[in-house]
């Protein structure tokens, strides 16, 4: 469930300030503005709605070239003039054709592999090799997630990096389906893990037997 209801925007300033981040891979998209009317439809829709200075009009992002942003969060800051929303974005958010407005390197995160076996799933394609795991269940997952840990293994024995990296790629792959067969999200994980980071560091320089890493 949303929290988008609790969310009270200050719009007696003007209109909001709206930056726009990737949800898997938290890269920042583009920046825009948006009215009251904008706001309330994006609640609506949970896709992106700006208000466009120079046409003066609500626009949807995405409106010609299909590429509209599906909200996945939103936030706003603490003086409640500026909003972030955490997107899922269809295709490229610039209109240079690139995944931002601004010129940052592309990301890439163990969410984009859960995100794309979720899409998988749901397209049930025929020819995707992801259901066809799914479909096989645990027995089959497991067991190539082991063959492909053994190949990680074999090629750090022989000392070869690349091989090491593309061994590894396939693995976190197979790690990705797994949990998702099981139902355990990369963010169950990463919470897990920010927890045992949490009492690492509040452990730091006492008793080394009760360091967590």
């Amino acid at each position: 469930m949303s929290n988008y209801d609790e969310l009270k925007p200050d719009f007696s300033k003007g209109l909001l300030t709206v930056i726009l981040q990737h949800y898997t891979n938290k890269n920042v998209l583009m920046v825009g503005y948006m009215n009251e009317e904008a706001f309330e439809i994006t609640k609506k829709e949970e896709v992106v709605w700006f208000y466009s200075r120079s046409k003066e009009r609500l626009w949807k992002k995405g409106e010609s070239s299909q590429n509209v942003q599906y909200v996945k969060e939103m936030y706003l800051d603490c003086d409640q003039d500026a909003l972030l929303i955490m997107v899922n974005p269809a295709g490229p958010t610039c209109h240079r054709n690139t995944e931002s407005c601004f010129d940052v390197a592309p990301a890439f995160t163990l969410k984009d592999i859960e995100q794309t076996i979720q899409d998988r799933e749901k397209e049930k394609a025929g020819a995707s090799y992801t259901n066809y795991l799914l479909t096989e269940g645990i027995d089959k997952i497991a067991k190539k997630f082991g063959e492909e840990a053994v190949e990680v293994i074999i090629a750090a024995k022989n000392a070869d990096k690349k091989e090491t990296a593309n061994e590894t790629a396939d693995l976190l792959y197979h790690l990705g389906v797994l949990l998702h067969d099981q139902g355990v999200a990369v963010d169950n994980v990463a919470a897990v893990l920010a927890e045992r980071h949490q009492k690492s560091n509040n452990f730091k320089g006492e008793r080394k037997d009760i360091d967590v890493w």
